[in-house]
């Protein structure tokens, strides 16, 4: 009897406490939200974003002759979905300057001579110029574009071969910045944008959500401080703490892993440090949404998910939709990434990176803006 009775007891109290966690979790919207949408959002972005096999690779023609062949490789490119002519090139500095600023991934060069060659069976050599940061993209690209000529040539019943059954040219691809194809040389720099995205959200995320849970934050205001001062007094410290873990990761890369560093040293300081202080003031507007910090860390990975998967640090960014290369332009770590890997693996200048530099900046205005004012307004 008294063994019953204890059962039901334990079955009383146990459900007792399980309405409550319940109740007490409904109380806790975002955190409940969070828990819903993390799943969500990691489906939709696993599903239907991720796609290790690219298409719609930007690329340019170098014609140094505008034959009937010429324009048949064009067309036959422009009609597959692993290329997508930015434009047609006469000038080989145009070339560099496309691939260095990373506007285009490949360059197909057809050079003079080459449909007479072709005619007369020559086998003449059609040149590919890829930009190899992305060892991913690049391989299965240029392993498509033999057989997308080979097709082209065949199909166009214009073009006469001297002996059919011989190949009419021949493939010579020049890998650049990474003629090996070495998985490191794309990884490290990714990784350290990667790094400070996480480590610095998290950071700031929970900045203020501590004081205020520690009972501080009255404390500060009571003092003769502005809250504008408080914010940017909170965050210079991480902006050292970032350069820092920057210059380390930057000198592992150099030293361990033998990743180059053939841009100016001081540009890459100066896009480092705006890209901490977008992080930094992303991570703020977070710990002034959430009410503890549990909440605050969900909100910073929630953040983090959608930068790891859609920058094109773990995937091509070309084999996502368009709906997902939006999402990635919108993130500052997509601007990063390409940034460092064009500085470190292609020596480039900042006036060819204007695009992705200028974009990083508005990135960093609009989320320093938006710290700013939900900052006050939580202070206030």
């Amino acid at each position: 009897m008294s063994s019953e009775r204890s059962n039901n007891g334990f079955v009383r109290r146990f459900w007792a406490m399980t309405v409550k966690e319940f109740i007490q979790m409904t109380r806790d919207r975002v955190t409940l939200a969070t828990m819903i949408m993390i799943p969500v959002l990691q489906l939709f972005l696993f599903g239907f974003a991720i796609n290790t096999t690219p298409h719609h690779l930007p690329t340019a023609i170098l014609m140094r002759e505008n034959t009937d062949i010429g324009r048949s490789i064009v067309a036959a490119l422009e009609n597959t979905d692993f290329f997508d002519i930015r434009g047609v090139l006469t000038r080989a500095e145009d070339m560099d300057r496309l691939l260095a600023s990373g506007a285009v991934l490949f360059v197909v060069e057809i050079p003079d001579g080459f449909e007479r060659s072709v005619r007369r069976g020559d086998n003449p050599a059609l040149l590919v110029a890829a930009d190899a940061t992305d060892p991913v993209a690049s391989s299965s690209a240029l392993g498509a574009l033999s057989g997308v000529v080979a097709s082209a040539l065949e199909g166009n019943r214009h073009i006469a071969l001297a002996e059919p059954s011989k190949p009419p040219f021949t493939i010579i691809q020049h890998r650049r910045y990474n003629p090996a194809g070495s998985s490191t040389l794309n990884i490290v720099p990714g990784l350290l944008g990667t790094i400070l995205t996480m480590t610095l959200l998290i950071f700031t995320a929970l900045s203020v959500t501590r004081e205020v849970e520690r009972g501080t934050m009255e404390n500060l205001l009571s003092m003769p401080i502005k809250p504008i001062e408080i914010m940017l007094g909170k965050i210079a410290p991480y902006v050292i703490i970032g350069l820092i873990q920057a210059l380390i990761i930057i000198g592992a890369g150099y030293f361990v892993f033998a990743v180059p560093i053939l841009g100016n040293p001081l540009t890459l300081a100066c896009v480092t440090g705006l890209f901490v202080i977008s992080n930094l003031s992303i991570g703020y507007t977070f710990s002034t949404i959430a009410t503890n910090q549990l909440q605050a860390v969900q909100m910073a990975m929630m953040f983090f998910l959608p930068n790891i998967l859609l920058s094109g640090f773990m995937f091509p960014f070309a084999g996502m939709p368009q709906w997902g290369q939006w999402i990635g332009e919108a993130l500052p770590l997509t601007h990063y990434i390409r940034i460092v890997r064009a500085i470190m693996l292609k020596g480039a200048s900042i006036d060819v990176l204007a695009h992705d530099t200028g974009a990083l900046a508005l990135l960093t205005l609009i989320a320093m803006t938006i710290a700013v004012r939900r900052f006050r307004r939580t202070l206030d």
